[in-house]
């Protein structure tokens, strides 16, 4: 019996929501690693882990042994080992999205990322004139496109998708169609910011190399969360964050992917010393290192990229399947008491109800959001609030329980009788 189909045997025991919740969580197989991670507060209801997971007790523990031994203790000696992490690590992250060894490295932040490969792919493209996104993609995103398009005379083509399902396939193809053999790159998030809506990554991918053009994912919402398979999808490249669902950290550096088909190809736009192929020759001109590793620009944050490990190695010790298949159950379980227990007092489900097409998140939508996000937050609840009226339940398979999630929605309830 599967983790979903454990938990929904579980869940049928009894109508009354927190006495179904322990249930749930008695069935729960990844139920134990929540006992990894700091809770400071256990009366906490914490529905906020899609934007800053919890912190790992082993990530307390290393970071300890890197300031007190590794910093203080080697000293400039720690290069010895340190100026390999960015790759190692990455290697670490490769299997929970579907790549290879040496397609994957971290450093700098999920914006600058996101710049380098937006800017290598236009690059790449020279003479097509059209960038193609979506308006409800994440800020920094588009933000960064616009800055391109307008430093280098390029024009965005914004899709206006569904606000619940997000961009389709056939959204897609027409904004392609409607710029032919003009588009240089597509790109879009994978798991939607606000609905939590996932982009058909295969079929899309396919669609703009038809087109002629390049394709970068970002898996901000979607690493950690649920499974991705980059290399079957054939993405050319794609840009995530560690503080989400792998738990590294506020701020944690990000990690970006490159086809190795492509590396050779592509070329980092913010050439810097750690992307050179000899660092300590010091020579003349930029010579960049091969494979993933020209992709470094700057110098390692040795401690930060410490703290991603320990989050990236828990997340691969539960195993990307199982997290997936709580995050459906949990999120499945949210919907319902939404339906139940909501519907009646003005609330709406803002995310696709097929678990298939629906992130580790719940999009609660009523038309006071936001004044009610600050009100559970005021009775110990943390959810988020995104423009224009929904209430963000972030459920984190690791550090979320059923319990939480039934008292989240006893608190709004109450709020709203």
């Amino acid at each position: 019996m599967d983790v979903s189909t454990e938990l929904s045997a579980a869940g049928s025991a009894t109508s009354e929501p927190l006495a179904r919740a322990a249930d749930l969580d008695a069935a729960d197989p990844l139920a134990s690693f929540r006992d990894r991670f700091v809770v400071a507060e256990p009366d906490l209801v914490y529905l906020d882990g899609n934007s800053l997971g919890r912190l790992p007790r082993a990530t307390a523990e290393r970071l300890t042994r890197v300031v007190g031994e590794e910093w203080g203790g080697e000293l400039i000696r720690g290069w010895e080992h340190w100026i390999d992490e960015p790759r190692r690590v990455g290697d670490l992250i490769a299997p929970l999205i579907g790549a290879g060894p040496g397609e994957v490295v971290v450093s700098d932040s999920t914006t600058v990322n996101f710049y380098k490969l937006a800017a290598a792919a236009l690059d790449a493209r020279q003479g097509r004139r059209t960038i193609v996104t979506d308006r409800d993609n994440f800020p920094t995103d588009r933000y960064v496109l616009e800055g391109l398009a307008r430093r280098n005379g390029l024009e965005i083509a914004w899709i206006d998708p569904d606000p619940v399902d997000g961009p389709t396939v056939d959204d897609v193809t027409a904004a392609l169609a409607a710029h032919p053999g003009d588009v240089a790159l597509l790109t879009l998030t994978h798991v939607n910011y606000r609905s939590a809506a996932i982009a058909d990554m295969a079929a899309i991918t396919a669609a703009a190399h038809d087109a002629g053009a390049l394709v970068l994912w970002d898996l901000c919402h979607s690493a950690g969360a649920i499974e991705v398979d980059l290399e079957a999808a054939g993405v050319d490249v794609a840009v995530g964050c560690t503080y989400k669902y792998l738990n590294g950290g506020p701020g944690a550096p990000a990690f970006l992917y490159v086809r190795r088909s492509l590396q050779a190809e592509l070329r980092n736009p913010i050439q810097g010393w750690f992307g050179q192929r000899d660092l300590f020759a010091m020579a003349q001109g930029y010579d960049p290192a091969p494979g993933i590793g020209q992709w470094l620009t700057g110098t390692t944050g040795v401690v930060a990229i410490a703290a991603v490990e320990e989050g990236v190695r828990l997340t691969a010790e539960a195993g990307i399947a199982a997290i997936r298949a709580k995050g459906v159950a949990l999120t499945e379980f949210a919907i319902e008491l939404v339906d139940g227990r909501l519907a009646a007092l003005g609330c709406s489900v803002g995310s696709p109800r097929d678990a298939d097409r629906r992130g580790d998140h719940v999009a609660i939508r009523h038309p006071d959001a936001k004044r009610l996000t600050g009100a559970l937050i005021e009775r110990g609840v943390l959810p988020d609030f995104r423009e224009p009226d929904s209430i963000r339940f972030g459920l984190s398979p690791l550090t979320t329980s059923f319990t939480d999630v039934a008292r989240g929605v006893a608190a709004l309830e109450s709020l709203l009788a």
